[in-house]
């Protein structure tokens, strides 16, 4: 039975699309099998595993539409043992589709059903909204792994997402759990980042991950080739701290039996 992740934080550019690519990535080298969802309309996890954007006919938005089944939207990338699910600009008007639905925050929930036991691991790419597509994406999941990066406004906007995640808990899926919350963008020469770490890890402490995500060049070029940073380079810090970040994962999710 495959857990399902979703990685979510209404903030843009907190890192959550460099952790979802690159945290399948490392799974699937620790010989898991992955499924991505790309979620966003932006398309950025598609396209960080060289898939074409602009060729895809269908994606999620099918999938959320029910109009193709999760299978059929599958596609092969760049990483090994790790398929996608590809977005394209069009999952933008999902939104007002579902909206007078019945069941409208159950759609990918529902959708999954048929594709759960094929994969070890399901990550669900969110938009930087807390609109109706990462409420699906929070409805389908099992848990949710929150990047905070290490920066001013870091726990700005925090509470509002545990807000929702506990609505969520309360209305639509009482089993959603926290998988952790990630510290991301990390520079160990700045002070800020190191009060950050020291106040997430203060106000949080279980619920933060023990793996720190480092500012590495490399993590930043990496999506521009279409591949993960353990395609791009698996020497790199980046590749290290995604590998250890998959391992704390599995290590997890093997003591509660998963």
């Amino acid at each position: 039975m495959g857990k399902i992740i979703a990685i979510a934080n209404q903030k843009g550019g907190v890192g959550k699309t460099t952790t979802t690519v690159n945290l399948a990535a490392a799974l699937g080298v620790l010989e898991k099998k992955v499924l991505l969802i790309d979620a966003d309309p932006q398309a950025n996890a598609s396209s960080g595993l060289g898939i074409d954007v602009e060729a895809v006919e269908i994606g999620t938005y099918q999938i959320l539409e029910h109009s193709n089944t999760p299978d059929e939207a599958t596609v092969e990338c760049t990483a090994p043992n790790v398929w996608v699910i590809p977005a394209h600009i069009d999952l933008v008007a999902i939104e007002i589709e579902l909206v007078d639905k019945e069941n409208r925050e159950y759609m990918l929930k529902t959708a999954l059903e048929s594709v759960k036991d094929k994969y070890d691991y399901i990550l669900i790419d969110c938009a930087p909204s807390l609109g109706l597509l990462t409420l699906n994406a929070l409805t389908a999941a099992d848990s949710v792994v929150i990047p905070i990066q290490c920066e001013y406004f870091a726990l700005e906007g925090l509470g509002k997402l545990l807000n929702t995640i506990k609505s969520v808990q309360k209305i639509h899926n009482p089993a959603l759990d926290i998988e952790g919350l990630l510290l991301t963008m990390y520079d160990a020469r700045l002070r800020l980042s190191n009060q950050v770490v020291e106040e997430v890890q203060k106000h949080f402490n279980d619920m933060v991950f023990d793996t720190i995500i480092q500012r590495n060049i490399k993590l930043s070029e990496a999506p521009s080739f279409g591949e993960s940073i353990i395609n791009y380079d698996a020497t790199s810090k980046g590749a290290s701290n995604y590998l250890h970040l998959a391992e704390e994962i599995i290590k997890k999710n093997s003591k509660v039996g998963l």
